[in-house]
């Protein structure tokens, strides 16, 4: 089996110096794959090299990717210190005492004794069922809250003082909900994860994140080519069909999809692509080692920015929201 050498993957570093992989396999396939087809690629991926595995309760799909760590593990091809392993506690376990108990189904399900860091997924507790259409409404749903959402820190906060967890991150933050409650918090989030791709830079989020000496975590890297039917719009932007996009990957003789990832690595977010097919998370894996992007391409890619955000999160809006742009604190709340 070719292994990608660790030397080789390039790292990006903690608030607290320690260093991760530049690169990750996110693990949401939920809606197109089955759990064990996931957890299937998570062997393979790890196998190869792959060292960061983006997790979430909401996936439907730890426990599978437990069982797998296991074999893993036991069969002597990676140690657990030598994994990096994300999980997140869902909308539904915001309440006093159930961030405590969605971490720990967490560790369960995934066969681990701790997580080396955790995530609050969407700053507020509204619900939605796994699948639900686009239009589909909780009418217990409302806005974000800043004493909710402290409420909800401030329990990830004691699972790093129970050393359930390494580090806590927040995640689909925006840059005013990030200035209401950085100075209200004990202990500062390690990592933002955010939607990141060449259409969707968001780059005054990624300066203050990384101002803050928050790592930038990018979601949808390649634009999300097979994200769920409820999550598309006439508007949306293909990445892979970007010009500069297309004229790099001509340039270095690769699919578009391998110089989002090649962008995404070299200007200092984690990229965490999914894929179940072997061929590609090899692929993805490989192409930040190796032929980086010229600056030229890289500038040119930049200025491809179409504020294109394809992840909306329309199922979270409440009674008397105007849009899925209140969720984003667009034209202020």
């Amino acid at each position: 089996m070719l292994k990608i050498e660790q030397n080789k993957i390039p790292t990006r570093e903690l608030y607290s110096g320690e260093k991760i992989p530049a690169i990750g396999l996110g693990t949401f396939g939920s809606d197109k794959y089955d759990a064990e087809t996931v957890s299937e690629a998570v062997y393979g991926a790890i196998q190869y090299g792959y060292r960061l595995i983006d997790c979430a309760a909401v996936y439907q799909n730890e426990k599978q990717i437990g069982t797998v760590l296991g074999r893993l593990f036991t069969e002597n091809v990676i140690r657990r210190q030598d994994l990096f392993i994300t999980s997140k506690v869902w909308n539904d376990m915001h309440g006093e005492g159930q961030v405590l108990t969605s971490c720990q189904k967490s560790l369960q399900d995934l066969g681990l004794e701790y997580l080396d860091l955790y995530f609050v997924h969407w700053p507020f507790p509204n619900y939605h069922a796994p699948g639900c259409s686009g239009d589909s409404r909780n009418p217990d749903s409302k806005p974000f809250s800043v004493d909710e959402f402290m409420q909800t820190w401030r329990q990830c906060e004691e699972l790093v003082d129970r050393k359930l967890v390494r580090y806590i991150g927040m995640s689909n933050m925006t840059i005013p909900k990030l200035k209401a409650v950085l100075p209200l918090c004990r202990i500062k989030p390690a990592a933002l994860e955010m939607e990141l791709h060449p259409s969707f830079q968001q780059p005054e989020l990624f300066d203050f994140a990384t101002a803050h000496n928050i790592l930038p975590i990018g979601y949808c890297p390649i634009g999300s080519p097979s994200r769920p039917e409820r999550d598309r719009t006439a508007d949306d932007v293909a990445d892979i069909e970007l010009p500069a996009v297309a004229a790099a990957a001509r340039a270095h003789g690769v699919h578009p999809a391998v110089i989002c990832l090649k962008w995404a690595a070299q200007r200092g977010q984690v990229p965490i692509p999914f894929s179940v097919k072997e061929s590609q998370y090899l692929s993805n894996l490989k192409c930040v080692t190796e032929d980086p992007l010229t600056e030229q391409e890289m500038e040119a890619i930049r200025q491809e920015d179409k504020n294109c955000r394809l992840i909306k999160g329309q199922v979270f809006l409440w009674e008397g929201a105007r849009g899925w742009e209140d969720l984003w604190d667009i034209d202020e709340i």
